[in-house]
């Protein structure tokens, strides 16, 4: 072998050995910088894509609805959802009303937030579902299969339980001058106002305060 290959080949050995040495550093650390590095990622990744669907969820939610939102009201809303996380984790909704499929925006939006929600077409479909667990909110139409009072008979229902429940009625053709019942915390037409509603008996249930 001639003395310039030699040469050549001394000459690669430092590189080479600082290749062996970066890979053992990796391979010792990899444990620690993956552990350290994957969960910032997850967390920073699933918050963009909460925000981002929560933002469509409610642009789909409002399309479906006659109620009109300005672009402030829009980021209102969905600046509360972002920061409300802790509150409407694990807590629970019951929706009566006879159209499901019209709020299936609003009920996967909540869903993404990370709620239970259990859909009943009517009065008498909630009342075992109010008899076996407990909910942090009940959201109700008003009219259902022809029956202007069927929310009225779901309220009733709520006191014959002894059911303190606070209740949301979310329907197209709400008209306060008809009067409002004792049992009902509010009433809206728009889907931005009712996640404001939900937003706030959260925090009330989660603060005892209800």
């Amino acid at each position: 072998m001639s003395e310039a290959l030699w040469i050549k080949i001394i000459g690669t050995v430092p590189a080479v050995l600082w290749v062996a040495f970066a890979a053992t550093v990796y391979m010792t650390l990899r444990g620690t910088i993956v552990e350290r590095m994957v969960p910032r990622l997850t967390a920073v990744r699933a918050m963009g894509i909460e925000i981002e669907l929560a933002a469509e969820l409610l642009d789909r939610a409002q399309d479906e609805s006659e109620s009109p939102v300005t672009p402030h009201a829009r980021r209102t809303a969905l600046g509360r959802l972002e920061h409300a996380a802790d509150l409407l984790s694990d807590g629970r909704i019951l929706w009566v009303d006879d159209h499901p499929e019209g709020n299936a925006p609003l009920m996967e939006l909540f869903r993404t937030a990370g709620m239970h929600i259990d859909p009943a077409r009517s009065t008498e479909e909630a009342a075992p579902l109010l008899r076996r667990r407990s909910y942090d909110v009940v959201i109700s139409d008003m009219e259902r299969h022809g029956d202007p009072q069927a929310g009225t008979t779901l309220l009733r229902l709520l006191e014959q339980y002894g059911v303190r429940t606070p209740v949301l009625i979310y329907t197209g053709n709400w008209n306060p001058e008809r009067g409002v019942d004792r049992r009902i915390f509010a009433a809206t037409t728009a889907p931005v106002e009712l996640v404001h509603y939900v937003i706030d008996l959260m925090e009330r249930s989660r603060l005892g305060t209800l």
